[in-house]
């Protein structure tokens, strides 16, 4: 695929960033430019926006985003969420630059957030296609108007989830039986306070956690706010199992977490949906269950048999790898179409295929030597 310029709108942090990094890694030019910073300053107007989805704010951001644009040609606008730019500014991106993509990690056509995806869900008719990454959302897209949909899986990233070399430290520091990274959710309180009765040695890391009503019999298990980048990846490498959790108001067969902790090599325990089953096999490449006792049952054998738990996590990582679930992968199904139509055969632009596999789409991509 030839090198390509790329505007990026999304954030310039968190995994939003590993994927602006990534195109650069498939050899394009990328300009980040991140929507939220044309927000009034302060914690209030983001707090505001995000109640709100920019109630006030569409015009100041649409304004100040195309007056900071360089006079340069882009081939491809690439949105990474969108909840700050409303119908006006796609369209006029779509004028400027002519192929105008929106990938989106979050559940905007659900209830969780409120109005927080307002303007999103209004912008959606101007994009040419529209990426999602649950099968739920490829007809909800349509409905909303959208031209296009292709569905994903979510990835991990190449380098910012690549294995460690561990220390001493690290694990005096980080070290874990079993751990759960994630922030507080109605659902998670009971489920950690029951594992932690059946006696599962429990850490846990993320943010609002104090506001669970379990809170008291949770507080011993909390080793602190949520953990990014290097100390989040040396955290699951640390820990001898690594618990993946759902959110259910979001509506999640799989997190990112399905595909981080594999591919940087920790052993995955997670709650068993039809996603998970498909994406590893049970017992082999991860370990799944479908209640608290059976999530405990399963911890405590993994912590008795260290050869089992070295086999999950290198299984697991193959697997991740043999699956294509990286951002480099994911990006180059986007990519594809959009910016080579002769070969569009391989993604959904040409034909909307509904709840397109990246499986399939993998092998066809590595098929026609892209």
């Amino acid at each position: 695929m030839r090198s390509s310029s790329i505007l990026y709108l999304g954030g310039d942090s968190g995994t939003s960033r590993h994927r602006a990094l990534a195109l650069r890694r498939l050899g394009h030019e990328v300009l980040i430019v991140e929507p939220e910073r044309f927000l009034p300053d302060g914690r209030f107007s983001r707090i505001w926006s995000w109640q709100t989805g920019g109630l006030f704010f569409e015009n100041r951001v649409r304004r100040k985003l195309l007056a900071g644009l360089p006079k340069t040609h882009f081939d491809l606008v690439f949105v990474d969420s969108g909840d700050l730019l409303g119908p006006s500014v796609v369209r006029e991106l779509n004028e400027r630059y002519g192929t105008i993509v929106n990938y989106n990690i979050d559940d905007p056509y659900g209830e969780r957030d409120g109005q927080h995806w307002r303007l999103y869900r209004a912008a959606v008719p101007f994009y040419h296609l529209i990426v999602v990454v649950r099968d739920c959302n490829v007809d909800e897209a349509f409905a909303a108007g959208a031209r296009d949909v292709l569905r994903v899986h979510r990835s991990a990233d190449e380098i910012a989830h690549a294995p460690r070399s561990m220390h001493t430290e690290d694990f005096h520091k980080l070290g874990s039986e079993v751990s759960f990274i994630g922030t507080w959710m109605p659902e998670r309180g009971p489920f950690m306070t029951r594992l932690l009765a059946l006696g599962v040695p429990l850490s846990i890391y993320g943010d609002r956690w104090q506001k669970a009503p379990e809170w008291p019999a949770l507080r011993a298990a909390w080793r602190g706010g949520s953990v990014y980048e290097e100390d989040y990846a040396r955290a699951i490498q640390c820990a001898k199992v690594n618990l993946g959790l759902l959110s259910k108001e979001n509506r999640d067969t799989v997190t990112t977490r399905s595909f981080e902790i594999p591919h940087l090599g920790g052993v995955f325990c997670a709650q068993r949906t039809d996603e998970h089953t498909e994406l590893y096999k049970e017992g082999e490449e991860a370990v799944f269950w479908s209640s608290p006792e059976e999530c405990a049952a399963k911890c405590m054998e993994l912590l008795g048999d260290e050869t089992r738990r070295m086999r999950l996590a290198m299984n697991g990582r193959n697997r991740c790898l043999k699956n294509n679930t990286t951002n480099e992968a994911v990006l180059l199904q986007i990519l594809c179409g959009v910016l080579n139509p002769e070969r569009a055969q391989v993604n959904s632009l040409a034909e909307p295929k509904r709840g397109n596999s990246l499986f399939t789409a993998a092998a066809a991509i590595e098929g026609q030597g892209i």
